[in-house]
């Protein structure tokens, strides 16, 4: 018996990773290694029908497409080939997506991310500025860490 394959699910649409956020910096796993994270966040909606809810709609779906980010709780997955080293950029890439979305790079941050092979991404299920400094940031992590209101994978190297 033949059956039909299941569709698979289109990619972003590229004024969506156009409005897209990204901020990269390194941290500090529990085991004490350095690890090179990113996040992704929309920023407020400019247009009615930008809701809170039609933002995470969005970052939900951007989540689906990049192979499935989890809650914090759950086991974090592994998006094997979602990061490509180009010289001295990092392009994060999107299955069915003819754009990738160049990150915001720091030599040490990319430096870690090619020893390391990946780095922690980060979805914000809530809209952040684009224009949000360190400060607002970590205020924006903290208050969805703690309503878990983020999605967690880690992006990995081709």
């Amino acid at each position: 018996m033949l059956t039909r394959p299941s569709p698979s699910p289109t990619g972003p649409e590229t004024g969506l990773l156009v409005s897209l956020g990204a901020w990269t910096w390194l941290g500090t796993a529990p085991d004490g290694q350095q690890v090179a994270h990113v996040l992704l966040a929309l920023p407020p909606g400019r247009h009615g029908h930008d809701t809170p809810e039609a933002i995470e709609a969005r970052i939900r779906h951007l989540a689906v497409c990049l192979g499935g980010l989890v809650r914090a709780a759950d086991p974090v997955p592994d998006l094997e080939g979602r990061l490509k080293i180009i010289g001295s950029q990092v392009l994060l890439t999107f299955p069915g997506a003819r754009w990738g979305l160049r990150l915001p790079t720091h030599p040490r941050w990319a430096g870690l991310v090619r020893d390391a092979g990946r780095a922690a991404l980060i979805l914000g299920l809530d809209p952040l500025p684009q224009s949000a400094d360190a400060r607002r940031l970590d205020a924006y992590l903290d208050a969805a860490i703690t309503a878990d209101r983020l999605l967690f994978g880690f992006a990995g190297t081709t």
